[in-house]
């Protein structure tokens, strides 16, 4: 191994003494200029001519219809021959249709090289994150742990591990711990060749806590509203989180208190090493003191701005508050009349005597298509099939007129509606409806041609904005003409009847969703006075009342149960027009049974209705991903007295499917009667949208 060293010295010692003695004095030149110059070739005197004009130069040519020169045997420097145009048939051929063109991989390609380095494997672990809590977190977002042991080769290994250094780094100081450091190191397991172990070492050190606590740069009232929302004490750590979302609630609770435009700027945090200690400084910008003005619309408008005063909960001179602002914009959602609308304050450079300023509310508005085609069918047994395809015009007669227009098909009902409709009239919430329908209804009980018109004024739910108390009134004309059986007869015969109606109904609901409560309950009492004209006139009251309730016994299990009861008062039976009397099973009174097939029956086994009723259920809906079973147990009867009873209680019993949707749950139940009797179905099926209650 020395050899070599002492070889190359010795060849390089003897080169550099023959160069020596070969080399002149560097002061003494080699040629002279004399020499050098005599050495020069001498120059041709063309050179000195002046050019020709660039006019008068001419390019050589080649007449394309004589022959062509000879060309020379020998070589001819400088020579090209001209140009040949080459023509590929091929070329002329239309493409091949894309569908045609093999995009299949070689088989080649697919191989793996049998040459190619095995991949580097390691093990990984962390230290001292653990004792502060971090190491889930840690995990959770580290290079290393996410390339699952393995990687291409070491300098990989090594890229991950810088990287998470400073990972592990940057959630030490989002936690306080601004001393904190973290080193990784690569190390080559000496019995495992192509192992690695990488260890991650953390040193938090001591954890910053909050000292001085300042919000700087505002009125007194503002700056005492935004310490307060800060929530923030000496002593508390510094940590990020904590302190982002103590400023988000600044600036949330600022706009709720009448400052409409803060601006919040950026924290300062000075830390003092020797205490470990962080003073917070936040400046703020409240901006000015605002009340309520006026309101302004701009934009491809669905109605003007004095409807969206009838939208609003507040008034002019009220403290400006962003919630009813948010509100106001939802309520405009919920008209669904807009593809987008937004509602922000801007100033008027108005003053209110007591020194705040005035704000309009500028709502944009972005019309969406106001005509609407919708479908919906379900299936019930004992009711079949029934489908019903509706067109609307939710802004005909703005503001917020509608026009709907409704034909129903199905087994056992034939139907075409036309309602008008104004939302929000003269009052958030308010709706007033028109309706007039002509229908033909053929059930087991009854068959009725009617006709009916009917008008209400009401406050009701709907998936989009859920209210707690809700109500209704109005008047119903109904003339229909019926089958029933005539007990002085014994048998079936027809009458018309003619009804007059004001039916009045008030509901509360604590439930958390419309269509897939799971937890609260609701309250629901309906009256109907009427009078019937058929022989003479007949006054009676038709009352019904309904309660449900949510009972959530874990996240996935929700027990919830059902009782209802009406009454018919004033009238008998027989005088009573069937439509109008009460009838039990189906899917929204007592699964198991076929609709309308609980309570009394004629000679003939049909069924008769009752002027009384009630109704049990009880299910358990747990729920899995998108999916839910639902075992129930239902119960209830139909009596031909004035108050329901609770003798004769027929029970149904059954389970049923849901698979979970943006717009509530899609239900399939299958339930049977416990105790069937004679001519009752061994199995009832039920298909809707939404929650048997």
């Amino acid at each position: 191994m020395t050899v070599l060293p002492l070889a190359f010295s010795l060849i390089a010692a003897m080169s550099g003494q023959a160069l020596a003695q070969q080399i002149p004095d560097e002061d003494e030149p080699i040629v002279s200029d004399s020499q050098f110059e005599e050495a020069l070739p001498p120059l041709d005197p063309a050179l000195e001519a002046p050019l020709e004009p660039i006019e008068t130069f001419e390019l050589p040519t080649i007449d394309a219809e004589g022959p062509l020169p000879p060309v020379s045997q020998g070589a001819v420097p400088n020579a090209v021959a001209p140009a040949v145009p080459v023509f590929d048939p091929a070329l002329q051929e239309p493409l091949a249709p894309l569908a045609t063109f093999d995009v299949s991989v070689p088989e080649a390609t697919t191989e793996v090289d049998p040459a190619a380095p095995e991949p580097v494997r390691f093990t990984f672990r962390t230290e001292g994150l653990e004792e502060v809590e971090l190491q889930d977190r840690f995990q959770d977002l580290s290079a290393l742990e996410d390339a699952d042991g393995e990687l291409t080769n070491g300098a990989q290994v090594a890229a991950r591990a810088r990287e998470d250094e400073r990972l592990a780094v940057t959630i030490l100081r989002s936690e306080g711990y601004y001393d904190g450091a973290a080193v990784a190191t690569v190390t080559q397991l000496p019995d495992q060749p192509g192992q690695l172990d990488v260890v991650l070492t953390a040193a938090p050190g001591d954890q910053y806590k909050l000292g001085s606590i300042a919000v700087t740069g505002a009125p007194p009232e503002p700056t005492q509203i935004a310490t307060k929302a800060l929530d923030l004490e000496s002593g508390d750590p510094t940590v990020a989180t904590d302190i982002e979302a103590a400023e988000a609630r600044v600036a949330l609770q600022l706009p709720q208190q009448g400052y409409p435009f803060p601006e919040i700027g950026l924290r300062d945090i000075a830390l003092d090493a020797a205490t470990h200690t962080g003073d917070y400084v936040l400046p703020l910008n409240s901006g000015p003191k605002a009340r309520f003005g006026g309101y302004r619309t701009e934009g491809d408008l669905a109605f003007d701005a004095e409807h969206v005063g009838v939208l609003a909960r507040f008034e002019r001179d009220e403290l400006y508050d962003r919630r009813l602002v948010d509100d106001l914009r939802e309520a405009m959602v919920a008209t669904n009349l807009f593809d987008s609308v937004s509602a922000e304050p801007v100033l008027t450079g108005e003053t209110a005597p007591d020194g705040t300023q005035y704000v309009d509310i500028l709502v944009r508005q972005d019309a969406g298509p106001p005509r609407s085609i919708a479908a919906n069918a379900g299936y019930n047994t004992g009711e079949g099939f029934r489908a019903e395809v509706s067109w609307e015009h939710r802004n005909l007669f703005p503001p917020e007129g509608a026009l709907r227009v409704a034909a129903v098909g199905g087994t056992q009902e034939q139907s075409l509606g036309v309602q008008f409709r104004r939302t929000n009239a003269g009052r958030r919430d308010r709706t007033v409806s028109l309706t007039a329908e002509a229908a033909r209804r053929d059930y087991d009980a009854y068959e009725a041609y009617t006709a009916t018109l009917a008008g209400s004024i009401s406050r009701v739910s709907t998936p989009i904005w859920q209210k707690v108390w809700t109500w209704s009134y109005g008047a119903e004309l109904v003339a229909t003409n019926e089958d029933r059986f005539d007990f002085d007869l014994g048998e079936r015969d027809r009458a018309t009847f003619f009804i007059g109606a004001v039916p009045l109904e008030i509901g509360y609901d604590r439930s958390d969703s419309l269509l897939d409560p799971t937890r609260g309950f609701r309250l629901k009492a309906r009256t109907s006075p009427e009078v019937a004209l058929q022989d003479g006139t007949r006054p009676y009251a038709r009352t019904r009342i309904d309660g449900s309730a949510y009972y959530p016994v874990s996240d996935s299990l929700v027990i919830a149960g059902r009782a209802a009861f009406g009454t018919i008062t004033g009238i008998d039976r027989d005088d009573l027009a069937p439509s109008r009397r009460y009838y039990g099973g189906g899917g929204g009174s007592v699964r198991g049974f076929g609709y309308q097939q609980l309570g009394p029956r004629d000679p003939n086994g049909d069924p008769l209705g009752g002027r009384s009723f009630n109704e049990f259920a009880i299910e358990a809906r747990y729920r899995f991903g998108n999916f839910g079973i639902v075992p129930f147990i239902d119960a209830g009867q139909v009596y031909s007295g004035q108050f329901p009873k609770f003798g004769d209680m027929r029970f149904g019993a059954g389970i049923g499917g849901r698979l979970y949707t943006n717009f509530g749950p899609l239900r399939v139940d299958v339930a049977t009667p416990l105790g069937r009797r004679e001519g009752e179905s061994r199995i009832a099926v039920y298909i809707s949208i939404g929650q048997a209650f």
